[in-house]
């Protein structure tokens, strides 16, 4: 019997759990806070703030790896009428459609479509999509990526890391599908498949120095796990963001969703397509603004406030509840020019201890690093190497 301890008990220690044990591992989870979750937690009611990712991609193995195991659950699909008040703020101003100036950009979307590229890994986003649609076509290309990668310069990144994210964030029919009632769903099911499969599972159990005797997968921040192991390498380029949460009554004519194209920046109303995340009557917008190392919170917020002034009119005498934090190196990875995921650190870090979380030596958007990351980290740990484990 193989035995394996995960610490950290967010989305990548419930994969590790779940296919350890589906591949006959004798597995315990331990988890510092007292619900498992991570940064997918969602908040008790009456307002269902995610935590952390607010969408499932369908376009990769997560969401399969999902769906095999029935844990995705319901869906809340965007209604048509309601992703029809998508807007756009360009130049300052609120606009339905791109405007004629950013028409390039449309080509350009169309190209990435079709797969043109690969983009170059080793020159910026901006300067190689200025090179096909215009530098304000790639600047607002570069700003609309934000919603997939928090960082508040996306054209100063790896032109193939952003074009990947532009692309699949860009598809028609979207990829992006949200579990209604937000991630705690997902979670619950995920911990009820691990309870079923003889996981052990221990809440408020905080991991200070490292178990010996068993594989360890350390399943936490990249920060946490740097402190955990004693190891300066473990770092990443991460985003830094200002999310704003708040709830306001409803009123008719309020946008679905504004994507900033001056700067990157993003407001969404979830309520849009999930009316179970608020109070009748109310509906419930959260935003992401990137803010610059030297930038503050107010600086974000403040640039929040403008696109609700924007697209949800009379917001503020609307205001029924409001929250606002930082996120730091919270946000998934983001590779410079010159790098890849290849070059993140590395799973394996010897002696039996592997790594998983979006910011580790994994391809993937988003949750998917994570996903990607702990099915390598089992696939070690097991000895499998080169082995596909049990419907993964």
């Amino acid at each position: 019997m193989h035995r394996i301890t995960v610490i950290g008990g967010g989305l990548a220690g419930l994969t590790v759990a779940v296919t350890a044990a589906e591949a006959g591992a004798e597995v315990t989870v331990h988890e510092a806070h007292h619900t498992l979750g991570g940064r997918a937690r969602t908040a008790d009611g009456p307002y269902r703030t995610n935590d952390g990712p607010h969408a499932l991609y369908n376009g990769g193995a997560h969401w399969t790896w999902l769906r095999q195991r029935n844990l995705i659950g319901p869906l809340a699909p965007i209604p048509p009428l309601e992703a029809a008040r998508l807007r756009l703020r360009h130049r300052g101003a609120l606009r339905r459609t791109p405007p004629l100036a950013l028409l390039k950009l449309l080509k350009l979307l169309k190209l990435l479509r079709r797969g043109v590229g690969p983009a170059p890994v080793d020159t910026d986003f901006l300067t190689w999509a200025t090179g096909i649609a215009g530098e304000e076509g790639a600047r607002a290309a570069a700003h609309y990526c934000a919603v997939a990668l928090f960082h508040h310069d996306p054209g100063s990144l790896s032109a193939a890391f952003v074009q990947e994210r532009l692309r699949r964030a860009a598809r028609l029919p979207p990829e992006a599908h949200h579990p209604r009632g937000g991630w705690a769903g997902v979670v619950d099911r995920m911990a009820a498949l691990a309870w079923n499969l003889g996981v052990r599972m221990e809440t408020l159990s905080r991991v200070d120095t490292l178990p010996t005797g068993t594989p360890v997968v350390v399943a936490t921040s990249l920060d946490a796990a740097r402190r955990l192991l004693g190891d300066s390498s473990l770092t990443w380029p991460s985003g830094r963001t200002t999310l704003v949460d708040l709830a306001v009554r409803t009123r008719r004519g309020d946008a679905f969703a504004v994507s900033d194209l001056d700067a990157p920046g993003w407001i969404e109303r979830f309520t849009a397509q999930d009316r179970t995340l608020a109070p009748a009557g109310e509906q419930l917008i959260q935003g992401q603004i990137p803010i610059a190392p030297h930038e503050s919170k107010a600086h974000g917020t403040a640039r929040a406030e403008q696109l609700l002034d924007l697209g949800f009119p009379g917001w503020r005498e609307r205001l029924t509840w409001r929250r606002e934090a930082v996120a730091h190196g919270r946000t998934g990875a983001v590779d410079l020019p010159g790098t890849t995921w290849r070059d993140r650190p590395a799973v394996d870090r010897g002696d039996g201890v592997y790594l998983a979380g979006d910011q580790v030596a994994a391809p993937g958007l988003l949750s998917e690093v994570s996903f990607n990351s702990a099915l390598t980290a089992v696939s070690l740990a097991l000895g499998h190497r080169g082995l596909d484990l049990k419907r993964a």
